[in-house]
């Protein structure tokens, strides 16, 4: 398959030329971002804030005669531009969406999508061209996980704007047929999807072992995870079809994730071993646990009885409930570095926001919140150390991950995905602030008995704030907010919804 010449990129991408746009600055920002109250966890502010700056250095124009559209974040690891990371920096950036709006670091990729539908991994920032990282001749290695979908539907949740949605349905919709013809494994008895160590992001994973040619190398295997992806895909793809009134279309695109859901279970369940499996072309399982198994809780394909499964293994500590968790490799797989090494047990950002997330979609609410905690507490501890946050972290120790020689690895100031951590995580779990900007609603999952809470958090056209404390025996919430908004308090197995009009609130529970 050639390479398409650059003359012919974007064409499914309305917006064509750079909009120059001022880069904002942290100092001047500070008082517009949410400011997070946590009073028994004084250092996870702290560390959020610095999360912060360092983002806030990451935001970039385009290098001069670049053919990008829009600014972007940046992950701060060379002159590229990665799939895999800019998703997960748009999920924590997104919570300061009225100072830099970070979903317009997608437009970069899709202004450089191929006339055929592929997105390239990996792109140089100075000319838009396809780096050799993103692939080989047969294109083993042009994808990331394809989640573009997922995460422009998150960002519609929190800020209501569905403007974009007209714009990147076409690219999406052409970015599935090239993973349907290129990634499907068609001569298959399970006919999943396939990938490999590069394209789904974690490189030197042992899922490949035995493969001629590593993580480099093309085989139509039933991957776990790339088959939950597609699932996602296909699923946010109906829900943005459903909201422009495309009905047809939203039903297709919802019954192909449904019957992918049903291949996945069927092949890929181990009853037995309570866990998720790759599965080999001729259909046998692959029986390596790797953090990839707990996907499909996120895609929404498991049942109560399978979730008790997944998360049993999630709390052995012989397996993924680690010193820092979750590691990329179950302990007791063979190959497993107690230091990390990559993804040979490191602990990374995006695969714990993902099992945190399907714990979340699960109702397994209070497994989420302690997650989240404990995974906060492993950067916390390094962050007091080194003064900063890192690419990824050893399992076994509180430190950056490293090779067995202690050589590291690791990239320091990683902000970068490593943001879902201290920012994303902070709002959603530890201080239970859910928001859906297109209804002006917030759910508060009361979870702390200690004061605390959110201030100029934006829940659509609103800004608002928020605070849980005791006065005198008794629990009181002062809600502020600019614009009349919905509150769901969820305390326990007890809720209670309010209206909070504009002005300040004060409610006793």
């Amino acid at each position: 398959m050639p390479i398409m010449a650059q003359s012919e990129r974007g064409s499914y991408y309305t917006k064509k030329t750079y909009d120059n746009k001022e880069i904002p600055i942290f100092a001047e920002s500070i008082k517009r971002l949410p400011e997070p109250i946590l009073e028994d966890h004084q250092g996870w502010v702290d560390m959020y804030w610095k999360t912060w700056e360092i983002a806030f250095s990451n935001f970039k124009k385009p290098p001069q005669g670049s053919p990008f559209v829009s600014n972007f974040i940046d992950e701060a690891f060379n002159e590229l531009i990665f799939q895999w990371d800019t998703h997960f920096m748009i999920m924590f950036a997104r919570y300061g969406h009225t100072i830099f709006p970070a979903i317009e670091s997608h437009d970069n990729f899709y202004s450089r999508q191929h006339r055929d539908g592929l997105i390239w991994r990996v792109i140089a920032e100075a000319d838009g061209s396809d780096h050799p990282w993103g692939g080989g001749e047969n294109f083993s290695r042009a994808i990331n996980p394809p989640i573009f979908s997922w995460v422009e539907m998150k960002n519609y949740e929190l800020t209501g704007d569905k403007s974009r949605f007209e714009m990147i349905l076409p690219v999406l919709e052409k970015y599935v047929e090239w993973l349907e013809k290129h990634r499907l494994s068609h001569n298959t008895p399970h006919k999943l999807y396939w990938s490999n160590g590069q394209a789904s992001g974690m490189d030197n994973t042992p899922r490949d072992k035995g493969r001629p040619g590593g993580h480099s190398s093309f085989s139509p295997v039933g991957w776990v995870d790339m088959s939950c992806q597609m699932i996602m895909n296909y699923n946010d793809l109906s829900n943005i079809c459903k909201i422009l009134g495309h009905k047809t279309k939203s039903n297709k695109y919802k019954e192909k994730a449904k019957k992918l859901g049903k291949r996945i279970n069927e092949w890929c369940w181990n009853e037995e071993d309570g866990i998720y499996y790759d599965v080999g072309t001729e259909g046998k399982q692959q029986k390596i646990k790797t953090i990839a198994s707990f996907w499909p809780m996120l895609a929404g394909i498991t049942t109560p009885k399978q979730d008790e499964k997944l998360i049993e293994h999630l709390k052995n500590p012989k397996e993924f409930w680690r010193k820092n968790i979750f590691p990329s490799l179950a302990a007791d797989e063979e190959g497993y570095s107690a230091k990390g090494h990559y993804w040979r047990g490191g602990t990374w950002a995006p695969t714990n926001y993902m099992v945190i997330k399907g714990l979340e979609k699960t109702n397994n609410e209070k497994f989420a919140t302690e997650c989240a905690e404990k995974y906060l507490d492993g950067l916390y501890n390094v962050y007091k150390e080194t003064g900063t946050l890192w690419e990824c972290y050893a399992p076994d120790a509180f430190a950056p991950s490293t090779i067995e020689n202690d050589k590291k690895l690791a990239r320091k100031d990683f902000v970068g995905w490593t943001g879902v951590g201290p920012i994303a995580l902070l709002i959603e779990n530890v201080l239970g602030i859910r928001i859906n900007g297109r209804t002006h609603k917030i759910n508060w999952i009361i979870n702390r008995k200690t004061r605390h809470g959110i201030k100029n958090i934006q829940c659509g056209k609103a800004t608002v704030s928020l605070l849980y404390e005791q006065k005198n025996g008794k629990e009181i919430i002062t809600a502020a907010t600019s614009y009349d908004i919905k509150l769901k308090i969820i305390k326990g197995k007890k809720s209670k919804e309010y209206i909070i009009s504009t002005g300040k609130n004060v409610i006793e529970l």
